[in-house]
């Protein structure tokens, strides 16, 4: 077994892709339509094409919305993503216009940062 997709909910499609590739740097991997609406839409790490590969998924249905907004209310992360260089990192994303909730802290073996994805997501980025 292997860890081949991560799935995130998005409340915006377009904007989450626009957002993960656009301001965190992420490239598209696979964008097939499903049928009516829904979208296969996946997202990975620059020069990682083959890696995992981070679903965007839509949460136009009633439980699924719900349930992010539980989490999101809650500050509860939809997802980690790690990084070499967090102060690099929050300095960038901070510039590009990317609310954090607080600055980077250390975490015990780690330092984390915790910040709104504008698609109703709260995200952990974290360095080793």
């Amino acid at each position: 077994m292997q860890i081949k997709h991560v799935l995130i909910k998005v409340d915006d499609q377009d904007k989450a892709l626009a957002f993960y590739t656009e301001v965190l740097g992420f490239t598209k991997k696979l964008d097939v339509g499903m049928g009516g609406d829904d979208r296969w839409l996946t997202v990975v790490a620059p020069g990682e094409a083959d890696g995992t590969e981070l679903v965007l998924e839509s949460n136009r249905l009633d439980p699924s919305r719900r349930a992010q907004e539980i989490l999101y209310e809650a500050k509860f992360p939809a997802t980690v993503l790690t990084t070499a260089d967090i102060d690099a990192d929050y300095r960038r994303l901070t510039d590009l216009g990317v609310k954090f909730l607080g600055e980077p802290r250390r975490m015990g073996p780690i330092v984390t940062a915790f910040f709104d994805d504008t698609c109703g997501n709260i995200i952990n980025l974290t360095q080793a």
